[in-house]
Parts: structure tokens; sequence; C-alpha cells
């Protein structure tokens, strides 16, 4: 057998040789941010950390080394659109000096209602609380559809949804948010149907939140359905990823081949053991990225 090698066969063995040498080079901490670059890890207070103030929300998530925090309203973080400008500041402070990232807020304002006088409303306060995330440092705001009026087109709906969201979108531009919809409702978290909103909003501060729904796999499936809206997804909501009935490794490989690098937000239920919890949570997602 021949002991000379092409030119080809020495590049692909020098790039073996280099590949080796940083990895052995590299710190445990470098190898694992490098696995982590394409998307990051965080959790949405609802319903895990429900309870938990904003230091202590830092203090548990710096300890099992989650990324960033999505800060749904009504729980006792209280950040929330009553804060002052000082209040306001303090929370900016407390996330800027820790190593938890304050990527957004999560709120339930919606946009499918027949009622227009209901519908402003739903406007005028998501702008108030886009005001507060952008006082509090974070990304973005989380809003949704929930489900679809009975006595109006389908259509109908879909568009006026579309162009409130185009409205807050513009707003949300202006002072540095982006619009996340999340993929929620009964017939609303139908991505045919989201992927009709976001085409009518047409904004470039305006995207989705998937939210690992089990009517991902409805219609002509997953990878269809993923497809409709993976140039336009901001974050992602998780449920709890040992579920098989659901495919989240696939999930991941497909956010990873489309260049995600968004947070990906454990949504679960509370427990008597959150840290424990947690910790398999990451330990998981890792393993789901190798």
């Amino acid at each position: 057998m021949s002991m000379k090698m092409n030119r080809r066969e020495v590049l692909v063995a020098m790039g073996a040789l280099a590949g080796a040498a940083l990895v052995k080079g590299s710190s445990a901490a470098e190898i694992e941010a490098k696995r982590q670059d394409r998307m990051r890890l965080g959790i949405v207070t609802y319903n895990i950390a429900k309870d938990w103030d904003v230091p202590t929300i830092i203090k548990n998530l710096e300890a099992v080394g989650f990324g960033g925090v999505e800060l749904r309203t009504t729980h006792a973080h209280k950040v929330e659109v009553n804060l002052n400008k000082q209040q306001r500041a303090e929370v900016k402070k407390r996330f800027a000096d820790s190593k938890v990232e304050l990527m957004g807020l999560g709120s339930a304002f919606e946009y499918q209602m027949p009622d227009q006088t209901r519908l402003r409303k739903e406007i005028e306060d998501t702008k108030e609380y886009i005001v507060l995330a952008q006082d509090v440092g974070a990304g973005g705001v989380k809003v949704r559809p929930n489900g679809l009026p009975k006595d109006v087109p389908l259509e109908k709906t879909l568009e006026q949804i579309g162009r409130a969201l185009r409205e807050l979108g513009q707003f949300g531009a202006d002072h540095g948010q982006q619009i996340r919809l999340e993929v929620h409702g009964t017939g609303s978290s139908l991505l045919p149907h989201i992927k009709k909103i976001i085409d009518v909003a047409d904004h470039k501060n305006v995207g989705v939140c998937w939210n690992s729904n089990q009517t991902d796999l409805d219609g002509k499936g997953f990878d269809y359905n993923f497809d409709l809206v993976k140039d336009k997804i901001f974050s992602v909501h998780l449920r709890d990823i040992y579920l098989e009935e659901y495919p989240f490794k696939r999930l991941f490989k497909r956010l990873n081949d489309a260049g995600f690098k968004g947070y990906c937000l454990a949504e679960i239920p509370e427990s008597s053991d959150p840290l424990r919890v947690l910790r398999y949570f990451r330990a998981l997602w890792l393993e789901y990225q190798a």
C-alpha cells in the first residue's frame, strides 16, 4: 500500500490535527461557550419562578447556569408598569451587574377581539409595557393571539392582529424593543395563521415566539410548519423537553440550521426543588445540542 498522500488528504489531516489541538487547548468553559454560541438558554418565570423576586431570580439562574430570563407579568418579581423611574433603573442595574440577561418581558396582551374600543386599549397598554421594557433594560415584549372569535371571518381577524402588530412594531423600534408573537391560543396557534399575521405585520421588529405546541405537528407536519416562520423566530418557549410526544431534538436541529441565536426559554411547572429540576433541564438541553 502506498504511503504517499495527495494534497487534499494532507489538508484534511492538518485540519483534523488543528481541531484536536483547539479542543485539547480549550478550557471546559470555552468549549461549552462555543457549543452554546448558536443559541442560549433561559427561563420564563411562568411557572417555575413565579414566586421569586428579582434578586432571587438572578441568584438562582446564576447558580444553575442559565443565561437569561423573560419576566412574566403578574408574578412576584413585580416588574410592572406601575414602577417609578428610580425603581425601573434599579431593576436594570441589578441585571446589568449580574450574569443573567433580562431578555424580555412576557405580557398577556392580545388583539383578536371584535370590540374595537377594547382592541385600542390593548394596543395602548402594550405601548406602556414596551416603554417599561426599555426602561428596565429588556430587549423585547412577548404578546399573543388568544383564540379566534367565532362570528368573525378568519381572514379579518388575522389581518386585525397583524395590523395591530405593525403599529406596535414601529413603536417598539422607536424604543429598541422586539415584539414577539407567541404561537398561542385555540385555532390561533396554527402556524399557517401565525405566518399570515406576521406577513400582514410586515415589520422587522415583529417576529415569532415559538411555543413548542403539539399543534406544531398538525396539517403538513412539523418541518413544513417550522419553515413557514423559521426566518422570523425571535425566541422559543420550551415545555419539559423529556416529553417524547414532541420532536424537541428535531426542533433544536432546525433552529441551529436556521442560524437561530436567541433564547430557548424553559416554561415549565413549579417544583419543590426548582434548582435541581433546572440543572436537569440544562443538562438535557446541552445533550440535545451534541
